[in-house]
């Protein structure tokens, strides 16, 4: 990072789950994602992410996931990143969420976005069309939710409800205090970062950039955390928290190589460059967990986050996944910075 003091910052795991195995009246890809949470809990993370998916043989309904993960757990936070809001009432999720974070003690951490343009056209078929631009009806019911979730009035009671007089303002149930300082969205441009700021959300970076611009990719994420908390304080009542994902691929040996070697393969052939494709990906970070941590230190955006968030890789064996995590937490983590449970919580409700 810098050669000052490495500063405190949160420490959290995006992780897959798959809808696998599926017998009995359980499923194996669910167990292994809930084993996943205690073990993180165990090794000290303050934040367990899910990929949230549709259509696909991963996590499709997460917040009754993390309801059980929370069960499982006592202190981890636990949360989403990202929600594709275009698939969602606002109104329901707002409900859901507030019934969820009042099940989890206050820790849940709710990522959004606004969903995946390129597929329009068949996501359309499952989840009905938009009318007017994607864009436009994110914008609308990010605030919808963002209203409902801070318990603001979402409908007006006619002389037909029998448990309201008419007239009366209804707001949704339950409200989870502190939930809305709990609400982030999933950014890949300066101008989604700038958005993010003014709404008063927590900022999420992921490994990938949605727009490609002469910096590099860690610059370019840079570049959208100042920005973003240059606009965020300009908006009253909210606490900014910026937190960037990495891969890792950790190995002293050759077996543990030769099981990371297909991430190793596809970020030499991403870093390699595609000028057809409008992404800008992040490197990996490989070797022993010093090599790693050695790595990440000269990372500029990481240096100005919040937080670093492990993302695992997909379809890997449960066995992999948690040597990964469990390097990230006892060797990368540490030499850059990170103190387990019992510091200060640098995102704190409000």
């Amino acid at each position: 990072m810098t050669d000052a003091a490495p500063q405190p910052f949160r420490l959290g795991f995006l992780a897959f789950v798959e809808h696998s195995g599926i017998g009995g009246g359980r499923s194996r890809g669910l167990d292994e994602g809930l084993e996943l949470f205690e073990l993180a809990e165990d090794l000290g993370y303050d934040v367990g992410y899910v990929r949230h998916r549709h259509l696909e043989h991963y996590l499709s309904a997460p917040l009754p996931f993390l309801a059980a993960a929370a069960q499982r757990t006592s202190r981890i936070r636990v949360g989403t990143s990202v929600t594709p809001i275009r698939f969602e009432d606002p109104v329901r999720l707002a409900e859901e969420a507030g019934t969820v974070d009042l099940l989890t003690g206050g820790r849940l951490e709710l990522g959004l976005s606004s969903g995946y343009s390129n597929n329009e056209a068949t996501f359309a078929q499952a989840y009905g069309s938009i009318d007017g631009s994607l864009r436009a009806v994110v914008d609308e019911r990010v605030q919808r939710f963002l209203h409902a979730v801070e318990g603001r009035s979402v409908a007006v009671a006619d002389e037909q409800v029998p448990f309201a007089k008419a007239g009366a303002e209804l707001p949704v149930q339950p409200v989870s205090p502190g939930l809305r300082g709990r609400i982030a969205y999933g950014a890949g441009s300066l101008a989604s970062a700038e958005r993010t700021g003014r709404q008063g959300l927590g900022l999420q970076l992921s490994t990938l950039n949605t727009e490609v611009t002469e910096l590099s990719f860690e610059e370019a994420q840079l570049a959208c955390i100042e920005a973003y908390r240059a606009e965020h304080a300009k908006v009253a009542g909210w606490r900014w928290h910026a937190s960037v994902s990495r891969q890792i691929a950790p190995y002293t040996n050759a077996q543990e190589q030769a099981e990371l070697q297909w991430l190793l393969d596809r970020d030499a052939q991403r870093q390699g460059g595609n000028p057809d494709l409008p992404f800008q990906f992040g490197r990996v970070a490989a070797g022993s967990g010093e090599q790693i941590a050695a790595a990440l230190a000269g990372d500029v955006a990481l240096a100005a986050a919040d937080e670093l968030v492990i993302a695992l890789p997909f379809d890997y064996p449960a066995c992999v996944v948690r040597r990964i995590l469990t390097v990230a937490a006892r060797e990368v983590a540490p030499a850059l910075g990170w103190q387990r449970a019992g510091r200060e919580v640098l995102s704190q409700d409000v």
